[in-house]
């Protein structure tokens, strides 16, 4: 069959004998003891519990290079799973490295990457197209839109975001629409046929989406019995990193593949799940112990990260999560100094205040890029750009739009796959009227019509529409032009280089011209990204050479699109989300926001999976700090348009009191936030400057002539031309001029 061919083994490789131990010390030397073990181990199922910063992937890339160096286990016989494409380059980087040998032989790479391969050579075992395309999340949400219209439900009620996730996580579970029991549920029983719908329109253009992925290859596996056989036999190694983060269908695609005679090497940390809102599954490593024969559990609880305050404030705060496998991070470094707790009056001061550090540590010779300021919500970061803005302290938003994400290149992409494969409904839509052509949204509703009747793609049915007269004549020629230039495109890029297919896109397209009109900034960028994909085609080195380059190209676009980390940073100050802070460090790290509602979020309040997810996420954004991290919390906090005076949150309390040193600043009041010391602010405050000269301080309660009665949130200044920020329950947050406002105290 075509698997046996393509997945031959070499005939050089041999398991006969293990070379002396004398010659891998290159492998082990480099290792503490607890990381040998593991990377030695000859247990034939492993659960290792790595904690933050303890050397997860060396782990990793040493048990690969043991495999082969030491067991010479054939390189062909090894599968090495990790979640982004950065961390797989890495891996295969740092294995070729190590063993001086090209990685191309091992299977390393994405859940997705990993699946589409195997989609890519079994594409008839898995009732594919053999140049089926990859959806994007854009290209699934515009397809999900179009089918909500034509089954008439209103986008109001049935959202398409929505829509989208539920197909998603249908297919995460391992869901197909006839496998879902509604039990006459209106709403379930809308979103099975919409379902049902996806499923019919993916099939007839040769589509799949990123859940897709996995799921058609876990089928196409408990399909093919003789085709699974053999990827059993063949890997008989698995090595997965961040197992913690596996979801259902995940899970099931491994423990497939491993079946009862198969080598699984798992690496993660329980403490650090904190993607079950996308399907992750703590369960998955708890119960590996039970799931799975004979397990070996080991422990990396070295960490070569944080300072001892910050692991010994990491290690009590999660230390209050209920079921844990059980750790405890540990470092021969000093304790560093102590971790600093910043009581904002509210979110700007608290802002001003992250601003103001920072720019401190700039004018004593650091680096801007050593900075870091996690937030639980993207909303957070509006006040905190402001400030950094105001300062003059250059930022980058991680984990913002990446190359294969924008507009434009999306753009490009679509015609790009248009030309490998007409009946791309996603692409077609995409690009049908862009740049415009006269092509308007009733042509297209039209032909969307006629492909739904029929029962056939958009393509096919705008070769029909040019042919008939339901058109009027201007729009059935400016239809008639797209499928020519297309056509045109396709002829001429044909024999051509994959970089000089490209250049025809970007030129006949007149994708160029369209910008150029654009005379802005924002226009040369554009045009500049669209010139750099001609680079990034030119550039391009296809994993398996025996597949079409162009859809491997397009492929891997979308793969990379789908990847959530980001791109590597110039000098200056990173801002990101907590759950998008996860894999990095920094030297220092701001935590802001720690507020009961805010973080834990109140989503939580009520669920106690949903506050033990908050904590590990705590704890996450907490190892993030190489030397120096500082927490914050705003009395009063201004967020979806609405004024709130939170409570400082329980993670800050779970914090042992001798680690923390407060920072106050212009206040006289010393309100402790951890109420289980009466000496705690006395011991650990910082600073404490003048009176403003007022009369007044935060948390007074004042009168006004016009606005009634108040309570003083901060002052700026001192004398009669101090500013004083005040919260009116009737009017709202004020700020007011002491020598005009005539507060009377209450």
């Amino acid at each position: 069959m075509f698997y046996s061919i393509i997945c031959s083994p070499p005939e050089n490789l041999n398991t006969a004998t293990k070379i002396p131990m004398e010659e891998i010390t290159d492998i082990i030397g480099p290792l503490n003891e607890a990381q040998r073990q593991a990377v030695t181990t000859e247990s034939r199922n492993t659960l290792v519990l790595a904690g933050a910063g303890s050397g997860k992937t060396r782990v990793l890339v040493h048990r690969i290079a043991w495999l082969i160096r030491a067991e010479k286990i054939s390189p062909w016989s090894i599968l090495a799973v990790t979640f982004t494409n950065k961390a797989a380059r890495e891996m295969k980087g740092r294995v070729e490295q190590l063993l001086d040998m090209p990685s191309g032989t091992l299977w390393i790479g994405t859940f997705h990457g990993l699946a589409h391969r195997l989609l890519r050579n079994h594409w008839q075992e898995a009732n594919l197209p053999q140049n089926f395309q990859i959806l994007d999340s854009e290209d699934q949400l515009r397809l999900v839109r179009r089918l909500l219209k034509e089954m008439n439900l209103d986008e109001e009620r049935w959202p398409p975001r929505q829509a989208t996730w539920f197909i998603n996580e249908q297919k995460d579970k391992g869901f197909r629409p006839q496998q879902i029991d509604t039990a006459g549920d209106f709403w379930l029983s809308q979103m099975v046929q919409l379902y049902t719908a996806y499923e019919a329109a993916c099939q007839r253009g040769g589509m799949v989406d990123f859940a897709e992925l996995l799921l058609r290859a876990h089928e196409m596996w408990l399909n093919n019995p003789e085709l699974l056989n053999h990827y059993r036999n063949r890997f008989s190694h698995l090595l997965v990193d961040e197992f913690q983060d596996t979801n259902t269908i995940q899970y099931a695609w491994l423990r497939l593949l491993t079946g009862d005679n198969g080598s699984i090497f798992v690496v993660g940390d329980d403490d650090q799940s904190v993607y079950g809102w996308r399907g992750a599954q703590v369960e998955n490593i708890r119960s590996f112990t039970r799931e799975f024969p004979l397990v070996e559990t080991l422990r990396l609880e070295q960490n070569y990260r944080s300072s001892g305050n910050i692991l010994n404030a990491a290690n009590a705060l999660i230390d209050n999560n209920p079921g844990r496998l059980g750790k405890e991070l540990w470092t021969e470094d000093n304790d560093g100094v102590p971790i600093q707790l910043y009581s904002a009056y509210n979110d700007l001061d608290e802002a001003r205040f992250i601003a103001e550090q920072i720019q401190f540590w700039v004018d004593k010779g650091g680096r801007r890029d050593e900075s870091a300021i996690l937030y639980r919500s993207n909303a957070q970061s509006r006040v905190l750009e402001e400030a950094l803005l105001s300062a003059s302290i250059p930022y980058r938003i991680y984990g913002g739009l990446r190359f294969f994400e924008r507009a434009e290149i999306k753009d490009a992409l679509s015609y790009l796959r248009l030309m490998a494969h007409r009946h791309d409904d996603a692409a077609f839509e995409r690009v049908v009227n862009t740049p415009t052509r006269g092509i308007g949204e009733r042509t297209v509703m039209l032909v969307r019509e006629y492909a739904q009747g029929a029962g056939i793609s958009l393509w096919r049915a705008a070769l029909a529409q040019t042919e008939g007269d339901q058109l009027a004549a201007r729009a059935r020629n400016a239809l008639r032009n797209f499928l020519q230039l297309i056509e045109q495109m396709s002829h001429d890029g044909k024999d051509k280089a994959l970089n000089e297919q490209v250049e025809i896109v970007l030129k006949n397209s007149s994708l160029i011209d369209h910008h150029k009109k654009n005379r802005s900034e924002k226009g040369l960028t554009r045009i500049e990204n669209l010139e750099e994909l001609v680079t990034a085609a030119g550039q391009f080195s296809p994993e398996d050479e025996s597949l079409n380059l162009l859809d491997e190209f397009l492929a891997q676009a979308a793969l990379e699109s789908g990847d959530t980390q980001g791109d590597e940073w110039e000098d200056c100050v990173q801002l990101m989300t907590l759950h998008s802070a996860k894999g990095l460090e920094f030297h220092q790290v701001f935590l802001s926001g720690l507020e009961e509602g805010l973080f834990p979020h109140s989503r939580s309040s009520e669920d106690s999976e949903q506050l033990e997810e908050e904590r590990r996420l705590c704890y996450v954004g907490i190892t993030r700090a190489r030397q120096k991290l500082t927490l914050s919390h705003a009395e009063s906090r201004r967020l979806y348009g609405k004024e709130s005076y939170p409570r400082v949150s329980r993670f800050i309390k779970e914090i042992p009191v001798e680690l923390l040193q407060e920072v106050r600043i212009r206040s006289t009041i010393s309100r402790p936030v951890n109420q289980r010391s009466s000496s705690y602010t006395q011991n650990h405050r910082s600073s404490i400057l003048e009176d403003s000269g007022t009369g007044l301080q935060p948390g007074q309660q004042v009168r006004h002539a016009k606005f009634g009665e108040g309570t003083v949130l901060m002052l700026e200044g001192s004398g009669p031309q101090a500013r004083i920020q005040i919260h009116f329950p009737e009017a709202g947050t004020k700020w007011l001029v002491a020598g005009y406002a005539k507060l009377e105290p209450t």
